[in-house]
């Protein structure tokens, strides 16, 4: 597994990873999240040595990364798409990668099959794709057959299929006992791959818990009902001191109950004889929950965008911009534990620091 252990980065008077400490484990798909600037990238280089922290240690499987006789084998990471020389071709890419680690043509051509291209080995690389250059970026990563596999935005530029495909990859490393770490943008993709989140903010750890954790303790949970008599159902509802919503104007008549749960409502509805058309439990996204814990730390504002004075959506449990999550972060099992999140401003990076 990778251990962060009360890790800082500094460039300049830049903070770009302030006191993180984090255990990633195997078996699960563990997302990377946090909003742009926050040290995602800056992390993951870090695990593989190529930044040193300021203060801090990072260990994978008990050692620092450059500390292992092989270590295409501990850690097959995906950093840059477009790391490679665009007049070689996919072959000859990955057999130079290969070659460093000590595996041979065959591996290559293993490596080729399970991500899709094994029909254009031969091309030169500078015509791929951003989809294609993702999938053979991830080809390299697996050379070394790794016990923990790290990528960075790893869905940029795949198509639909694509997506789909590497959905099922990082999930079957998962369930090969692999640690498989993977950030990305794509809050939907997320909520669909990761058993686990890791949620960084200017820094510092906002959220460390299950992915449904994370969404149950940032969302309100509803019931949608719909009846013919929403009149009467209302009224029942709110004498059980249920609080109430009504469904917005030219929206299909329905009622949200907020907090509340299936058994409730539907039980309310029996005993005053109601029929019922719907009656569906809603949990808020994966997206929602994120905006909600991340607001305060996004680099040039503007999450609140839309929303009059930065007031959240009727339904959420919107946080004011610049407190963080009650308690502190979210760790496992949904409770706040620990330090705050970081609030104070960050200076820009420079141009050659932090990701």
């Amino acid at each position: 597994m990778i251990e962060i252990r009360d890790v800082t980065k500094i460039y300049g008077r830049t903070t770009a990873v302030d006191h993180l400490t984090v255990t990633v484990k195997p078996g699960v798909v563990t997302g990377f999240l946090g909003p742009n600037g926050a040290g995602k990238s800056t992390t993951m280089r870090m695990v593989l040595g190529l930044d040193r922290p300021t203060t801090g240690e990072i260990l994978v499987a008990g050692r620092r990364y450059d500390r292992h006789s092989a270590p295409l084998h501990e850690v097959g990471a995906l950093l840059d798409a477009r790391a490679f020389h665009p007049g070689r071709t996919a072959y000859q890419h990955l057999l130079s990668v290969a070659m460093t680690g000590g595996y041979g043509r065959r591996r290559v051509r293993e490596v080729l099959d399970m991500v899709g291209l094994e029909g254009v080995a031969g091309k030169r690389t500078k015509g791929f794709s951003l989809g294609m250059g993702q999938r053979l970026g991830i080809a390299a990563a697996l050379i070394g057959d790794p016990a923990v596999v790290m990528l960075d935005e790893p869905v940029n530029g795949l198509d639909p299929d694509g997506i789909r495909w590497i959905r099922g990859l990082l999930r079957g490393l998962a369930a090969e006992g692999r640690t498989v770490f993977v950030s990305s943008h794509l809050m939907s993709e997320v909520a669909m791959t990761a058993d686990h989140l890791v949620v960084i903010g200017r820094g510092r750890l906002i959220a460390d818990a299950a992915t449904t954790d994370f969404i149950a303790q940032a969302t309100r949970s509803s019931i949608r009902v719909r009846s013919p008599r929403l009149t009467d159902l209302r009224a029942a509802l709110i004498g059980a001191n249920l609080q109430v919503v009504d469904s917005a104007p030219g929206a299909v008549a329905a009622l949200e109950v907020l907090d509340a749960t299936i058994e409730q409502v539907g039980e309310l509805a029996g005993a005053a004889g109601i029929t019922l058309h719907e009656l569906t439990a809603q949990q808020g996204s994966l997206e929602e929950a994120f905006i909600q814990l991340t607001g305060d730390s996004v680099e040039y504002g503007g999450s609140r965008a839309g929303a009059p004075g930065g007031a959240a959506p009727p339904g959420s449990s919107f946080r004011p911009s610049g407190s963080p999550p009650p308690g502190g972060p979210l760790v496992p099992g949904g409770a706040p534990t620990g330090p705050p999140a970081a609030t104070g401003p960050i200076s820009p990076a420079p141009q050659d620091g932090p990701r």
